[in-house]
């Protein structure tokens, strides 16, 4: 569930396991988890999610995404993309033309390209 982004207590998870364990072992089969996952996963809000994901770019809570951030992540995920190729995504999406990605901004892009 973690690895889904949810972080659940313990006391959610046997809450979660008791309304789906239908023989009363305290565990479930897989089929049991992919429906409750599914339940779970359609609860979330995507503009939430959206935001969460501005978060982790914003690690200086500037309140924006600036090259450094942009190439920060980029690293942290393997990529090997040069300043010019980082620059090209922030120019595509920065609206007001300040160099930097808001979060109104980035939840127009991430809409946009439908990646939530």
């Amino acid at each position: 569930m973690r690895a889904l982004g949810f972080e659940p207590r313990k006391e959610e998870i046997k809450k979660m396991i008791a309304d789906v364990d239908r023989e009363g072992t305290g565990t479930i089969e897989f089929h049991d988890f992919l429906e409750l996952m599914t339940v779970k996963m359609a609860e979330r809000d995507p503009l939430d999610e959206i935001r969460k994901a501005f978060k982790l770019f914003d690690d200086d809570d500037s309140g924006k995404i600036s090259l450094k951030n942009l190439r920060r992540v980029a690293k942290e995920l393997g990529e090997t993309m040069n300043d010019d190729e980082l620059q090209e995504m922030i120019d595509e999406a920065d609206r007001d033309g300040d160099g930097e990605i808001n979060e109104e901004e980035f939840i127009r892009i991430m809409k946009k390209t439908n990646l939530f």
